[in-house]
């Protein structure tokens, strides 16, 4: 729900725009507004998690999410909307870390692989249906008022995954309360803020606009590093501890590859919507159809892959980057040159190829990066983790939306080349990723066959153990 809830919106913004009445630019803070809080959210819950209880702060948030919805959904203006849409995002954020955590906790060795086959599937589908799920709820509930059955959709849902969740995640002793780093959360927070703000203003001209808040964000975060070898060194619990970075084998490459994978992974859905629809005159369920074959794909490859990590470790995710690139270069090459009119079909096969690669990365890279976390950091780890992405979406998604605006501006509004252009890169972000998954599969090669490496599918003391 929490990241259908990113992209669903997207299809019903000129339905919402209608139905209040608002410009443009407001209704685009009901995107932008959530996918920001939701990054901003991330990290000190993750670490709330770990020093409150995992269990307890999942009820809540989800809780949270239900009602928010409901507000979402019963909003009278676009003020209301916006408001209920950012605590929405809060609530979103707060709940994510408490689930890669409590997989962290629950599950050991093979288990474990597999419990993140089934997180990355949902990540991987939720990410890629949202627009066909928009689309469906519009043609059911009618454009005028539709969008509210976009949010409306969660109470359900929501109030059976509360039963569900109340009844079947262990209680489980969260320790003695700790010190949480108030400081750490501040200068975390508005780092995140100061470089993610430019990047979801960016259709309304955030870029040049807020520019500025680049180099504030990079000095504010500059000052979070500064302060949490601080804390640590008075013996207090950081926000996120840097050690994770420095002495967790494969955490900071999993981050970095995670980080740049989103770039090209979440920008590629605006740009074939807008190519879909305001180009080719598709409705939002068509568009939304014809990139379904990425989430099919996606599904069924994350599951397999769950089975798979523990005998391959990094290598499939090399595997599955391999596949993005080709999928997404040949979806680049199809969209150049091929008759408008079989666009949609044209692009199933290639879609479905990178699609079964991208189930292959998410679920893998967040075991293979979160196999040697201590589950006492598994909240703000996995929170950290997840900001990296969050953060690359949104540059993905200002990213390449503005340079297929851009090609299609300089190219006398030549659809084709500018979506080409746009996947394309999209393409190249993933082949950094994939450069970065090789360097750290050759590191792995060469500890095992050095000092006999364990088996990332071990249990947690053993590769403990191993490290140590």
């Amino acid at each position: 729900m929490s990241l259908l809830d990113v992209s669903i919106v997207s299809v019903a913004l000129p339905s919402i725009q209608r139905g209040l009445g608002t410009d443009p630019a407001g209704v685009q803070w009901v995107v932008s507004g959530y996918a920001l809080a939701f990054g901003l959210a991330l990290v000190p819950a993750g670490r709330l998690g770990d020093a409150l209880g995992r269990r307890r702060m999942f009820l809540g948030a989800l809780a949270a999410f239900v009602l928010f919805s409901g507000l979402a959904g019963a909003a009278p203006t676009t003020e209301l909307l916006i408001v209920a849409r950012l605590l929405q995002g809060l609530a979103a954020g707060a709940l994510a870390p408490q689930n890669s955590a409590l997989i962290q906790q629950l599950f050991r060795g093979a288990e474990r692989g597999r419990a993140f086959g089934f997180f990355g599937a949902t990540v991987g589908i939720s990410t890629a249906v949202g627009p066909v799920v928009g689309g469906v709820i519009l043609a059911l509930a009618g454009e005028a008022e539709g969008w509210r059955w976009i949010f409306f959709v969660n109470l359900p849902i929501g109030v059976v995954a509360l039963v569900l969740a109340a009844r079947l995640i262990p209680r489980t002793d969260p320790g003695p309360r700790e010190h949480i780093d108030l400081v750490g959360v501040a200068l975390l927070g508005g780092g995140v803020l100061a470089l993610m703000l430019p990047l979801v203003e960016a259709e309304s001209g955030g870029l040049q606009r807020l520019w500025w808040l680049f180099p504030l964000g990079a000095a504010l975060v500059t000052g979070f590093v500064l302060w949490e070898r601080r804390v640590l060194r008075h013996g207090r619990e950081p926000l996120l501890n840097l050690r994770l970075l420095t002495d967790t084998p494969g955490y900071a490459t999993g981050a970095t590859l995670g980080t740049v994978y989103f770039v090209g992974f979440s920008g590629i859905w605006l740009v074939l919507a807008v190519f879909f629809q305001s180009g080719l005159g598709y409705t939002p369920l068509q568009s939304g159809l014809a990139v379904t074959p990425f989430a099919l794909g996606s599904a069924v490859s994350a599951v397999i892959g769950g089975r798979l990590v523990a005998r391959l470790g990094r290598l499939l995710t090399v595997i599955g980057l391999s596949l993005v690139v080709t999928g997404l270069g040949a979806t680049a090459l199809v969209l150049l040159l091929v008759d408008p009119s079989v666009a949609g079909i044209a692009v199933s096969a290639p879609l479905l190829l990178a699609g079964v690669g991208g189930g292959w990365v998410i679920s893998p890279n967040t075991t293979m990066t979160l196999r040697s976390v201590p589950v006492t950091m598994a909240g703000s780890a996995g929170g950290a983790l997840q900001t990296g992405q969050r953060i690359g979406s949104a540059l993905g998604t200002a990213g390449l939306a503005g340079l297929f605006y851009a090609v299609l501006a300089g190219s006398g509004q030549d659809q084709q080349a500018a979506v080409a252009a746009a996947i394309a890169t999209a393409a190249a972000a993933v082949a950094a990723a994939l450069a970065v998954a090789v360097v750290e599969w050759r590191r792995d090669r060469r500890s095992a066959d050095g000092v006999g490496g364990p088996d990332p599918g071990a249990p947690d003391h053993v590769i403990a153990a191993h490290h140590h």
